[in-house]
This record gives structure tokens, C-alpha cells and sequence, in this order.
């Protein structure tokens, strides 16, 4: 055999043992991945369950006792104890959050299932919140999106449970447009907009910090297309944003305003949806539903006009935030509104059941 020879089948060799070695190292490296997920998620699991119980156990001794003080000289001499012989992880500040933990949960099944996702500290972000509906509802959206604390934070900060609870009261019960779907309002202050622009100002700045804006709409969506041309009697239509939510498994029309709301601006989403329903819709796929996006909405006036039967929803955009404590009241207020004009439209639909019901 000639030199040359024997050198490639050298080379081939060589080529050889460095695939079988490079396919055995990553069989090797997926399963220690594997390993330490499991082994983390193990401990994080234990060591959640562990903070429940030591809140149950003291809970109960505190009940048993039926004395308040007996719970406070309990509390601080006990977590004295543990901090001694276990560290700062039982100091009294930590070992009442257990304990709260433990009251807010008394059936700890309902978030045993989110202990495989989620850290302790998550769990902490959310014991100040006041409902137990917001308390789940963040856990949930964290554990959906793998998120970090310090997002789950600032998901708290910015009142996703109360904006989300806001724009479900748009949603009855024969809405194609699933619960949770829509926020309202969205807050764009995170685009960098001034407070004077035009609509295609905020296009612009919509597509240019397209990762944050589909952050603020929420897990699931993804771009599809811009400026949207659709052909309709041979005169060109076009849509300002349109993206897919994979959750939902249908197309999202989004509709970009620079002024109030406009009855109007229904009659145009509609003929939008059903034009998207019969040229893009793809088989397995639902019916696209739409969000019209304007800087006010005359809250009022929408719900009156029912636009969620035809998958249609409204919502305002903020691009200045303003204070903390003056958000936050103005959630509050919009919040309790539309709770109030619920309310009265359940009370008209139950008169009208029992006027039909006389007769």
C-alpha cells in the first residue's frame, strides 16, 4: 500500500473516532443536564414543601394556644433557635412567610404541581398580593413562561392581573375571544414614545422593539406581517399588524389609533377578521379574532356595542406611565368600573329572565 494511501485511510480513521467521540461526549453531556435538572428540581420541590409544613406546624401550635402573645414569644424564640443551628434561611422574617405561605395554601396540592417550576422566591413575590385569584394567576403565568423572579416582579408591578381582569369584562359568554387573551390597558412606555406622535409613529416604534411590545402582549404571540394588504372589490385594505398566537392557534388583527375610539373603527376590524377568516385562515387553525388599539376607549361605549361576539376587542394604550401610587389609583378605578358596569349588566339580564319568566 503507497504512502498516500495509508495516509487517508489515516485521516478517515481519524475523522471517525472524532465524530463517534463527539456523539458519545454529547450523549454524555444531555444526560448529565439531564441529571442535575432533576436533582435541582428535586430539592427545590422538597425544600418548598418543607417551608409549608414548618408553617403548618406552627400555625396549628399557635391556633391550639388561642393566645396571641403566646404566638409572638413562640415565633421569636423558635426562629432564634433554628437561625442558630441552621442559618439566616430561618430567621424570623423568612419563617413568617412560611407561615403565611402555609395560611394562603392550606390545600397545598393547588401549587404542588407549580413547585416543579418554580422557586421559593416566586412564591414570595406573590404573598403580599391581596386576592387569591391574582396570587394564582401570577404563579401561573410564571410558571408558563419559565420566567424569573425579577420579571415576575415587574409583571406584578405593572398590574398584568388587574389589566387582564379589566379587558375580560369586554368578554361574554358567546365571545370567540378566550378569557385572558387581551390586556387593557397596554402600557408602550417601554417603546420610548412621546406623547405626541402619529400612527405610524407607533408602527414604527412597535416593529422596532418588537420583542418588548409581543412581551407586554404575552406568551404565545408571534409576528406575522406588517401593513397587511388585503384586496377587497379590487381596492387595497391594509391591516396595520397581524400576528399568530400559537396558544390559541388562530391570527391576531391588531389595529393601531391615534385618537378615540370610533364606532366606526369596528365596521373595519370586522370586514378584516372576515377577509383574514377566508384568505389566511389555514386548516386547524380557529377564527382570527382582533384588537383595536387607541390612546382612549370610552369604556361604556364599547361594552354597548358587543364587538366580542365578533372576536373583537377594544383596549387603550398608555405610552407615559404615570407615579407608581397614581397608577396603581387608576387602576383601581378603572378596575372597579368596569366590576360596577358588570354588575349592572348581570342584574338587566336576570330582570329580563325574570319578566320572561312571569309571563
Amino acid at each position: 500500500m503507497d504512502k498516500n494511501k495509508k495516509g487517508e485511510i489515516m485521516k478517515t480513521d481519524i475523522a471517525v473516532i472524532k465524530s463517534s467521540g463527539q456523539i458519545l461526549f454529547n450523549k454524555i453531556s444531555d444526560l448529565i443536564e439531564q441529571s442535575r435538572r432533576a436533582i435541582y428540581i428535586h430539592a427545590n420541590t422538597t425544600t418548598i414543601n418543607m417551608f409549608w409544613e414548618i408553617g403548618r406546624y406552627i400555625n396549628e401550635d399557635i391556633l391550639e394556644s388561642k393566645r396571641a402573645d403566646y404566638g409572638k414569644s413562640i415565633v421569636s424564640a423558635l426562629t432564634t433557635q433554628l437561625t442558630e443551628k441552621y442559618g439566616r434561611t430561618f430567621d424570623s422574617r423568612n419563617v413568617r412567610r412560611m407561615m403565611q405561605f402555609n395560611e394562603q395554601f392550606p390545600d397545598f396540592e393547588i401549587v404542588s404541581a407549580l413547585t416543579t417550576l418554580l422557586s421559593w422566591t416566586h412564591f414570595v413575590e406573590i404573598l403580599p398580593l391581596k386576592t387569591k385569584e391574582a396570587k394564582l394567576y401570577y404563579l401561573s403565568e410564571a410558571a408558563k413562561g419559565l420566567i424569573s423572579t425579577r420579571k415576575l416582579r415587574k409583571m406584578i408591578s405593572r398590574k398584568a392581573y388587574e389589566r387582564k381582569e379589566i379587558a375580560d369584562t369586554q368578554i361574554t359568554a358567546t365571545s370567540p375571544i378566550p378569557m385572558g387573551t387581551f390586556k387593557d390597558p397596554y402600557l408602550f412606555d417601554v417603546l420610548g414614545i412621546k406623547d405626541e406622535y402619529l400612527e405610524d409613529d407607533l408602527e414604527e416604534a412597535i416593529l422596532r422593539e418588537l420583542e418588548k411590545f409581543i412581551l407586554e402582549f404575552g406568551k404565545g404571540f408571534a409576528f406575522v406581517e406588517r401593513q397587511k394588504r388585503m384586496i377587497v372589490d379590487g381596492a387595497d385594505k391594509k391591516l396595520d399588524l397581524l400576528f399568530y398566537n400559537r396558544h390559541l392557534k388562530r391570527l391576531v388583527a391588531v389595529e393601531l389609533k391615534y385618537g378615540r375610539f370610533d364606532s366606526r373603527n369596528m365596521g373595519q376590524m370586522k370586514l378584516y377578521l372576515k377577509w383574514l377568516n377566508r384568505y389566511e385562515r389555514q386548516e386547524g387553525e380557529n377564527e382570527p379574532i382582533g384588537l383595536i388599539l387607541c390612546p382612549e376607549s370610552g369604556r361604556e361605549e364599547v361594552e354597548l356595542l358587543e364587538m366580542d361576539k365578533d372576536g373583537i376587542m377594544v383596549a387603550e394604550y398608555w405610552t407615559t406611565l404615570p407615579p407608581k401610587a397614581e397608577f396603581e389609583q387608576k387602576i383601581q378605578t378603572i378596575l372597579a368600573e368596569t366590576r360596577e358596569r358588570m354588575a349592572q349588566r348581570n342584574l338587566l339580564a336576570e330582570s329580563e329572565i325574570d319578566t320572561v319568566s312571569g309571563e
